[in-house]
């Protein structure tokens, strides 16, 4: 990835378009957990827990394709792999467990990322800061909310899906200038390639847990396009 000089970065007046989990705070680790407890819950005797966790992630692409992001949809993956797999309709008590996982992802405390939130305050101070994240509406911002971090935005996107319509449509409905305009983030799939092809600059902050879904080889910038990949988010006040 391109190693982009600093001082044409550290001028003010850039727009960054910046992801919410895994980015910002802890989420998918929670989910992990919630997987993992769902796996022992199941405890097939044919499939491995490999196998079950394949056949969860189809579960969840079919699920989401249907019924969109957000833990309504995490439910209903989880009692329809265990339909799949265990080959009888849940029943009252087991459907009540398998919403109790989903339910401790609900209740969580936010984790914020090492020096985010001093991160955002600093370039705040410098560039345009909007939050770019997909998912339910209601479950997005009530973790903006607890996490103390809405003040740092002048705007929040909750979107359906993160792809290059959306980037367009964004960068238009923002009047963002695609030369100054960066989307930041830890999602190869939502975050760094829909905006490379949307004409945007990207920054690829790697998370060790990002969603297995949510993987795939980041693509090399267009002529005239940056990439950046950066260690950790407060690397950011490197480069703005």
């Amino acid at each position: 990835m391109e190693n982009v000089p600093q001082p044409p970065l550290r001028s003010p007046g850039h727009t960054l378009l910046i992801d919410a989990d895994d980015t910002l705070w802890e989420n998918n680790i929670y989910f992990e957990r919630a997987i993992a407890s769902f796996i022992s819950y199941l405890d097939h005797q044919v499939h491995t827990p490999v196998e079950v966790r394949e056949h969860l992630n189809h579960c969840e692409h079919s699920t989401i394709a249907a019924h969109g992001y957000g833990l309504r949809s995490f439910r209903r993956s989880l009692v329809d792999c265990f339909e799949q797999l265990s080959g009888s309709t849940v029943t009252y008590e087991q459907h009540r467990r398998l919403h109790s996982f989903a339910d401790a992802i609900a209740h969580h405390e936010i984790e914020l990322l090492p020096r985010v939130s001093e991160t955002l305050s600093d370039l705040a101070t410098r560039h345009r800061l909007i939050l770019v994240t997909k998912g339910d509406p209601e479950e997005q911002t009530g973790k903006l909310h607890r996490s103390g971090l809405t003040p740092h935005f002048s705007a929040v996107e909750v979107l359906p899906e993160k792809h290059h319509e959306a980037y367009v449509a964004l960068s238009e409905h923002h009047r963002c200038d695609a030369s100054t305009t960066w989307m930041i983030g830890n999602s190869p799939r939502s975050d760094i390639n829909p905006a490379l092809n949307a004409g945007l600059h990207a920054i690829f902050i790697p998370h060790d847990f990002t969603w297995v879904l949510e993987h795939e080889t980041v693509q090399q910038p267009p002529a005239g396009q940056h990439l950046l990949e950066l260690p950790a988010f407060f690397d950011l006040l490197n480069h703005f």
